[in-house]
């Protein structure tokens, strides 16, 4: 291996460790020492790849959501033409993608709020890509008497973020397809569909 590519699967590594890691018992839990163990790289080689427990944080959270998003976009695309094709078909990939994975869930509606500050912007930024998407997938329909699409999509999001904190951490969760269909209506409704 080069040094670059022994850098990368260093990185890799470190992922794949953060990405359970960090799921739990969480952010707050664990430790440079933990992490570097479970990745069988010194706490050197870990400085190398990340500045630190943050930024490793952070790299993992903007996987999760580059990947979510990619997912739903690709549903969208393939959506019927309509304001309710297009609004179950996503919410039903993004609710199935974030459910698909325990860790990936936690990462990117628990711990992205129990880091603090840490991924304040990488959350920002995240919701703004998905208000965005949603904005875009709802363009070619009114929106009934909302005062702001963005809004709307804004609020909607928020909806569905509460849903999945709900079935992460309820002792008796709702099934997916409740999941699905109570976002679905809420989406709909805030869209001004049927």
């Amino acid at each position: 291996m080069s040094a670059e590519q022994r850098l990368a699967d260093r990185r890799e590594r470190l992922m794949t460790a953060a990405y359970t890691l960090y799921a739990k018992p969480g952010f707050a839990a664990t430790t440079i020492e933990r992490l570097c163990s479970e990745a069988r790289i010194s706490n050197r080689a870990f400085y190398e790849c990340f500045g630190g427990r943050e930024e490793l944080l952070q790299a993992l959270h903007d996987r999760c959501v580059e990947e979510s998003l990619a997912h739903v976009t690709k549903a969208l695309q393939e959506a019927p033409d309509t304001l309710d094709g297009r609004v179950q078909a996503g919410i039903r990939a993004y609710v199935e993608f974030a459910t698909a994975d325990w860790r990936r869930a936690r990462i990117m509606h628990l711990e992205v709020r129990r880091s603090g500050d840490v991924l304040t912007a990488s959350r920002q930024r995240a919701v703004e890509s998905f208000a965005r998407l949603v904005e875009e997938a709802s363009a070619d329909f009114p929106v009934g008497t909302a005062p702001s699409r963005r809004l709307v999509a804004l609020g909607a999001i928020g909806a569905l973020q509460e849903l999945l904190i709900e079935w992460l951490l309820s002792e008796e969760p709702p099934e997916l397809d409740e999941l699905v269909d109570v976002a679905t209506h809420i989406f709909r409704r805030s869209l001004g569909g049927t």
